[in-house]
């Protein structure tokens, strides 16, 4: 079965969750069909905070051999230029373990308040090894609700769809986090549901996950 890599718009989990310019956050989460751990950092390269670089690393392995062919690595590192609070446009550079190099351009569309946030960043991107352009939408909501001095409760979602050449399904996913948070800690349940290729190999996985912003 031919390996189709994962395209990762993920670089936005949790991006916003803690309102800051300049942040290192790492996430684990670990299921009963697979463990996946990710690193993001986002820091502002001048004074303005008009520039920022995010740079994502990723770590997808699966635990039963029949679908050790998804297991993946991955680096991004985006240059965002941040017009205001809402829209930012910026080029990244992703490769991973077995989906090769593509450049990407992107705009992101942020809406926020103290317990909300609602991003959408749709994506053209031209895939090195497939030799075609693809289009991709990303969404991420996150929800906090404050439960005493200590304690908030969260519940995360990312949606994610690439098709190549705009018109063939090429990878989708949705991933849901509720939990608590505590003093930069957030831990809870997490469910993963993974759809490959152009007639979609579904995949699905619960478990827990925990998240350390620093």
């Amino acid at each position: 079965m031919k390996r189709i890599g994962l395209i990762s718009a993920t670089f936005l989990i949790g991006f916003v969750s803690t309102l800051q310019a300049q942040f290192t956050q790492l996430e684990l989460f670990s299921g009963f069909e697979k463990t996946d751990f990710t690193l993001l950092s986002n820091y502002s390269i001048n004074d303005s905070n008009t520039l920022s670089i995010t740079t994502l690393a990723f770590f997808q392995k699966f635990r039963k051999k029949e679908n050790q062919i998804f297991d993946e690595v991955g680096v991004q590192p985006t240059l965002f230029w941040n017009f205001n609070e809402t829209i930012s446009v910026g080029p990244s550079l992703y490769y991973n373990s077995f989906g090769g190099f593509s450049e990407r351009l992107s705009a992101k569309f942020t809406l926020k308040n103290s317990n909300a946030l609602f991003i959408v960043i749709p994506t053209l991107a031209y895939s090195e090894k497939k030799q075609a352009s693809q289009a991709e939408i990303f969404t991420q909501f996150q929800i906090q609700k404050l439960l005493n001095a200590k304690f908030s409760l969260w519940l995360n979602g990312q949606l994610l769809t690439v098709w190549d050449k705009f018109k063939s399904h090429s990878r989708s996913f949705q991933q849901l986090r509720l939990g608590l948070a505590y003093k930069g800690h957030q831990f809870g349940l997490g469910a993963d549901f993974d759809q490959y290729g152009h007639k979609p190999i579904q995949k699905s996985s619960f478990g827990l996950y925990y998240r350390k912003t620093f």
